[in-house]
């Protein structure tokens, strides 16, 4: 692992502090470079008493699952202010990245991939607030890990992980949800039931498209009569959907997650990888309109489809979690969904054929539901609205030595509830990009320039009046080059690539940019 101390001068920067530094950065990538890190904030950790549990240590070689078993944490009660998971991972040689889940009582606590290792070999961790699966930690549970990985005479990365919950006693901030279940599979598919006093339902979908083949690069896929060698049949629209017993229940634009080898340079990725690689956020559907129908004390099926993959075609992961908020003054709460109506889904994907032959797509829906229950404080309605819109040009040569694409996804979402009190509203609006272009030159070397976006907008009304409001934008920028079809040590691959994570808004800031070349960190500075 390449030393920092020869590029940074202390471990521990301050607000509005920077370290850059050209000395000893090489010229191209060797057999050793800085261990991965993200932009991304750390997790606050509150200054109260804390208890460690190991959650998981093994190492991964094939596909086998780890099994273990998870016991409460002693001596920091049964509810805590914050629960923090760590995963500290180390590979080295030549492996691909890999996919991976953690299961505890089988609900879905992380979703992770891997960074790619040089031969000297790497270390790096994952953090991640999972202080919302509380009700999940109070009881035991079986674990069940994988992260799928192949290990023979060319892939000889072995991957080691260890993974940790550190609970801190007292209230947390915010209340944490009285139940998080999972779904049941059936012969009629999967059901979820309930309790019969839920007042809030929220289902999470840790969405992925991956497997290696074309679904893990989903927004490229083009329809006939273009000459690609990623084909869907409607194009490159994607929309994850939730039913609740046939009825489209959630609508949401998946993130154009890109792991560590993607787009065929992992030399863009090896220190700072793309925003979320690490960590999966998952995608989420209030499902309260929903609660009056799912109250009744029997199993409702749910289901969660990606509209757009061919048919039969695999490489999407959906696994859910629903976690549930009850009344605790009433043991039974009834109501009706009384809205539930959709545009139709406009998808259109243009081809012009060329010298350079392009496909332009422009797609986008709306969805609106809206329900009563009647709960111990008056009869209280939900209304969720969420529109949805995809642009992108894509942009490739015959036999694809240049292949481009520039697309923008928006997910805007409206959450509003009357009955009980002031009425109020929280407006999310998450908008991705993905601007990059991938040429091989008549040198033979592959060149891919790419910047990745990940922003949102978060304001929240009470009787009218803003209450809290926020504002995110990660950006990672990378520009590499390597020989193609050269052994690993004559590639003679450069690379510079940076991320910039910056979150302000009522309740503080956070300024965080690092910068890379030839696998060495030449920046890290904090602001705010």
């Amino acid at each position: 692992m390449l030393a920092t101390a020869v590029l940074l001068v202390g471990a521990l920067f301050g607000a509005g502090t920077a370290t850059a530094r050209a000395a000893g950065v090489p010229t191209e990538f060797g057999t050793d470079w800085h261990d991965p890190v993200t932009a991304a904030p750390p997790v606050a950790r509150p200054h109260t008493k804390s208890c460690q549990v190991a959650l998981a240590g093994t190492q991964f070689r094939d596909f086998t699952p780890y099994r273990g078993a998870y016991t409460p944490p002693k001596g920091c009660g049964d509810h805590w202010s914050k629960v923090v998971l760590r995963l500290d991972g180390t590979v080295k040689g030549r492996q691909y990245d890999r996919l991976g889940y953690l299961h505890v009582g089988g609900v879905e606590i992380l979703r992770t991939s891997t960074p790619e290792p040089s031969p000297d070999g790497i270390a790096w961790h994952v953090e991640k607030d999972v202080t919302r699966y509380s009700d999940t930690f109070r009881s035991p549970r079986d674990v069940e890990m994988l992260i799928g990985n192949v290990v023979d005479d060319t892939y000889t990365g072995v991957i080691d992980v260890h993974v940790t919950l550190t609970f801190y006693a007292g209230s947390p901030a915010e209340r944490t949800p009285d139940r998080v279940l999972t779904l049941a599979d059936t012969p009629d598919g999967t059901t979820l039931t309930t309790p019969r006093n839920s007042e809030r339902i929220v289902a999470e979908v840790y969405a992925t498209g991956s497997g290696g083949g074309c679904e893990e690069f989903w927004y490229l896929t083009v329809a006939d009569p273009a000459s690609y060698s990623c084909k869907a049949d409607h194009g490159p629209y994607r929309e994850v959907q939730i039913k609740v017993d046939g009825r489209t229940a959630g609508i949401a634009a998946p993130f154009p997650n890109v792991w560590t080898g993607g787009w065929s340079d992992p030399f863009l990725w090896y220190v700072v990888p793309a925003p979320g690689a690490f960590d999966v956020r998952p995608i989420e559907y209030d499902l309260t309109p929903f609660a009056g129908l799912l109250d009744d004390g029997r199993p409702h099926r749910v289901e969660v489809s990606v509209v757009g993959v061919p048919a039969g075609q695999a490489g999407w992961s959906t696994p859910v979690n629903v976690l549930v908020w009850q009344d605790a003054h009433r043991d039974r709460l009834t109501g009706a969904v009384t809205r539930d109506t959709a545009t139709d889904l406009v998808n259109t994907s243009t081809y012009t054929p060329g010298s350079e032959n392009r496909v332009d797509t422009k797609a986008g829906h709306r969805l609106t539901v809206s329900g009563y229950l009647d709960t111990s404080h008056g009869r209280v309605t939900t209304t969720v609205t969420r529109a949805l819109a995809d642009t992108s040009v894509h942009r490739w040569t015959d036999g694809e030595n240049t292949d481009g694409l520039d697309a923008t996804w928006t997910d805007d979402q409206t959450v509003a509830t009357t009955g009980s009190g002031p009425a109020r509203s929280a407006r999310t609006l998450r908008t991705y990009t993905l601007d990059g272009v991938t040429t091989i030159g008549s040198d033979n070397r592959l060149r891919t320039v790419l910047t990745l976006g990940d922003r949102a907008s978060v304001t929240e009304l009470r009787g009218g009046r803003r209450t809290a409001w926020s504002r995110l934008d990660d950006t990672y920028r990378g520009d590499a080059s390597y020989a193609l079809d050269a052994p690993r040590e004559q590639r003679h691959a450069v690379g510079t690539s940076s991320e910039r994570y910056r979150s302000y808004g009522s309740r503080g800031c956070y300024d965080h940019t690092l910068a890379t070349a030839q696998g060495a960190l030449t920046l890290d500075r904090r602001g705010c």
